[in-house]
C-alpha cells in the first residue's frame, strides 16, 4: 500500500506510522498507518480508489482542528487536504477556495481585498472543507450565509456541484455530512467593504475570543453542539463541572464549552472526560450533549 500511495501522490507526500498528535489541534493521537497529501482532485480520487480496491479504511481531514484521534492511532489512510489542496482565487465579489484552504487565511485575503462577510471565520482554525461539512459559524455568521455553490466528490466517485439550497444547511450539519461526500471546492459571495472597517470588525472579534476562550491551551474549539434552547457551556457549568479534570484533560475554567489539553493529556483522557460530562449533564438536566468533535480510531464514540 505504501508503494501504491507513493506512486499516486509522490514519495515526499506520503508518510508511514505518522503521529497524529502533530496534525491535530488537540495535540494528541497515535500514529496513522499512512498519511497522504494529494495535490488535486485527480490524485484524491486515485487514492480513494486504491484504498477501496485494497479494502483499506481511509478518512479525509483538513487541518485537524475538530478531530480527536485515539492513542492507538488509525489503522488506515489519512488523506489530508490541507497544504496541497488549499488554493484561493478572488474574482470581483466572489472567492473560490479549495477544500484545504484555511478559513483564517481566506478571511485575511478578503479583508485585504475589501470584501466583507468572512469576518466571523477569522478566528476559526479549520479548513473550508470541514467548515462546509458542519456549517461552521461564530458570532452570528455561518458558512451558509456566504456560500454560492460547492463542488464535491461523491461516494460513488462522481463529481457533483450543489447550490446553496441543495446543500441543505442546518445547525452544524449539511447534506455533505449526511451523504458522506468530500468537499473539493467552494464559491463564496462576499460584499464590498473597506479594509479598515473589515479589519476593525476582525479585531473586535479577536478581542472577544481572547477574553472568553482558552486559546492558550490545545483544544478542538467548542466541544459540544448547542442543544436547542440551551447553551452547552452553561449546562456544564450548572452541573458543577467547571474545571473538572481527568489527568491533563480539563473542562476549561474560562469557558465550560471547551475541553482543553493542559499539556500532557492523552486522547483516552479527553474522550473519558467528554463522556463523563455528557453523563453528568444528562443526569442533572435530562439533556444529552452531542459533540462537535469527531472521533477517529476509537471503538465507539462517547455517548
Amino acid at each position: 500500500m505504501l508503494e501504491i500511495l507513493q506512486k499516486l501522490v509522490g514519495t515526499e507526500h506520503v508518510w508511514a506510522e505518522e503521529p497524529m498528535k502533530d496534525h491535530t489541534t488537540f495535540r494528541v493521537g497515535g500514529p496513522a498507518r499512512y498519511l497522504a497529501e494529494p495535490k488535486d482532485t485527480k490524485e484524491l480520487a486515485a487514492v480513494i480508489g486504491a484504498c477501496t480496491k485494497a479494502g483499506m479504511p481511509f478518512t479525509v481531514m483538513g487541518n485537524g482542528s475538530n478531530l480527536l484521534v485515539s492513542d492507538a492511532g488509525y489503522n488506515g489512510v489519512i488523506i489530508r487536504l490541507f497544504k496541497n489542496m488549499s488554493h484561493i482565487w478572488i474574482s470581483g465579489h466572489f472567492m473560490i477556495l479549495e477544500a484545504g484552504a484555511l478559513l483564517i487565511r481566506a478571511a485575511s485575503m478578503a479583508c485585504r481585498e475589501g470584501l466583507a462577510g468572512l469576518e466571523f471565520a477569522s478566528g476559526i482554525p479549520g479548513t473550508v472543507g470541514g467548515a462546509l461539512v458542519m456549517n461552521a459559524g461564530a458570532y452570528g455568521g455561518e458558512m451558509k450565509d456566504i456560500v454560492c455553490c460547492v463542488k464535491v466528490l461523491s461516494k460513488d466517485g462522481a463529481l457533483r456541484e450543489y447550490t446553496k439550497e441543495e446543500m441543505d444547511f442546518g445547525y452544524r450539519r449539511s447534506r455533505i455530512a449526511e451523504e458522506g461526500s468530500i468537499v473539493l471546492e467552494a464559491e463564496l459571495r462576499l460584499c464590498p467593504g473597506t479594509t479598515e472597517e473589515i479589519r476593525a470588525r476582525m479585531e473586535e472579534l479577536k478581542e472577544q475570543r481572547v477574553r472568553k476562550q482558552p486559546l492558550e491551551y490545545a483544544s478542538a474549539g467548542s466541544t459540544f453542539k448547542r442543544p436547542e434552547g440551551y447553551f452547552a457551556g452553561k449546562l456544564i457549568e450548572d452541573a458543577g463541572l467547571r474545571g473538572f479534570r481527568i489527568g491533563d484533560a480539563q473542562v476549561s475554567e474560562k469557558h465550560c464549552g471547551f475541553v482543553i489539553n493542559r499539556g500532557n493529556a492523552t486522547a483516552s483522557e479527553i474522550a473519558e472526560l467528554i463522556r463523563q460530562v455528557q453523563e453528568r449533564v444528562y443526569a442533572a438536566f435530562g439533556i444529552r450533549l452531542q459533540t462537535e468533535v469527531k472521533f477517529l480510531g476509537f471503538g465507539g464514540e462517547p455517548l
